[in-house]
């Protein structure tokens, strides 16, 4: 394969050990893989120590200077160059590492990525993706937090982006493109969305467009990209990870309420266990920073090795599958969107 992967080794609640832990699991999964770790190098040292594989296939570059979790992006940005966030950065702006993944500052990162890299022609404003289990199967959400406001060009970006990537990760030969709206109707929704969707109709690419969707559709898999503006994403996000969390605890409460409760649990705890397994977040941890001149990964802060390990593979997926070749050729053929699109007249 022989991809090299930079690791902002002290970024995460678990780090640098979840950083670590994660790297061998992802060697294993990936043979030929190797590593550059930035951070301190007295404990990142002694754990690679432990993996005897791990450490013929990695580098550690040592920075005492850590970006917290509670850095501003302007703050990081003042002190990033030096950091383990920065330098892994700065890898692959040199070129000498294919992609980075870090469990840092989720808008440090960004920051400093926007700037060290810049966005890929074309693109005006990168934004924040991750893959989500449906009923059905996968779907690409974005954008999750980057751009709170968006206009018409910027949804149609992430939804060029967003289908390249289920192409080239996913494996999915053509994807069907949602935009995230208040109704499935043509007239719904705010101008720039209904001005996004008119181009994505005319537009000189093989995109499925399939039209607006609602956020139960997201989660039926009605689409398998779901393009969204910062704000809404971000909101919509959140308020599933926290529904899920609600009825895992009335689930947790509810077997053990009783003996036959619990008797019912262990006769159901086969399905229970598929069920778990298929929406464990760990699965589809490392959300992508769609649009960077540079292949950019954010994990979880709090995940453990096994999520970090995933992450790491996502980073493995894009770089392997060309994913920002793939990109700059879509807006090659694409130009400045074609011809222009006649504006949608307001309901």
């Amino acid at each position: 394969m022989g991809l090299t992967i930079a690791l902002d080794a002290m970024g995460g609640d678990g780090a640098p050990g979840v950083i670590v832990g994660g790297a061998e699991l992802a060697r294993i999964r990936y043979p030929g893989i190797e590593f550059m770790f930035y951070g301190d190098q007295e404990p990142i040292g002694a754990l690679l120590g432990g993996y005897e594989k791990l450490r013929a296939v990695s580098m550690i570059h040592h920075t005492e200077t850590v970006i917290s979790g509670e850095d501003k992006p302007s703050a990081a940005l003042r002190k990033g160059r030096g950091s383990s966030m920065g330098l892994a950065i700065d890898a692959v702006k040199r070129g000498e590492a294919a992609g980075l993944v870090s469990a840092g500052n989720t808008g440090a990162l960004m920051a400093m990525a926007k700037l060290a890299l810049r966005t890929l022609p074309g693109i005006t404003r990168p934004a924040i993706a991750t893959v989500l289990p449906t009923t059905v199967s996968e779907c690409v959400m974005l954008d999750l937090g980057a751009n709170i406001q968006c206009d018409d060009r910027n949804l149609v970006e992430f939804a060029i982006m967003g289908e390249v990537f289920a192409r080239t990760v996913l494996g999915l030969p053509k994807p069907s493109i949602g935009l995230l709206n208040v109704g499935e109707e043509a007239l719904k929704g705010h101008e720039a969305i209904r001005q996004a969707a008119a181009t994505l109709r005319e537009i000189d690419l093989p995109i499925e467009f399939h039209g607006f969707v609602e956020g139960d559709a997201v989660w039926a898999g009605a689409v398998d990209v779901v393009v969204t503006d910062g704000f809404t994403g971000n909101v919509a996000l959140k308020t599933a990870e926290g529904i899920a969390k609600m009825y895992t605890s009335f689930m947790r409460k509810a077997y053990r309420s009783s003996v036959i409760s619990r008797l019912g649990y262990l006769l159901s705890r086969g399905a229970l266990n598929k069920v778990r397994l298929k929406v464990d977040p760990r699965r589809y941890n490392g959300a992508m920073l769609l649009g960077l001149n540079g292949i950019v990964i954010k994990s979880h802060g709090a995940t453990d090795a096994f999520g970090f390990a995933n992450a790491i593979g996502v980073a493995v997926d894009m770089a392997d599958g060309g994913f920002n070749d793939l990109i700059t050729q879509e807006f090659d053929h694409l130009g400045s969107f074609g011809a222009p699109v006649q504006k949608v007249a307001s309901s």
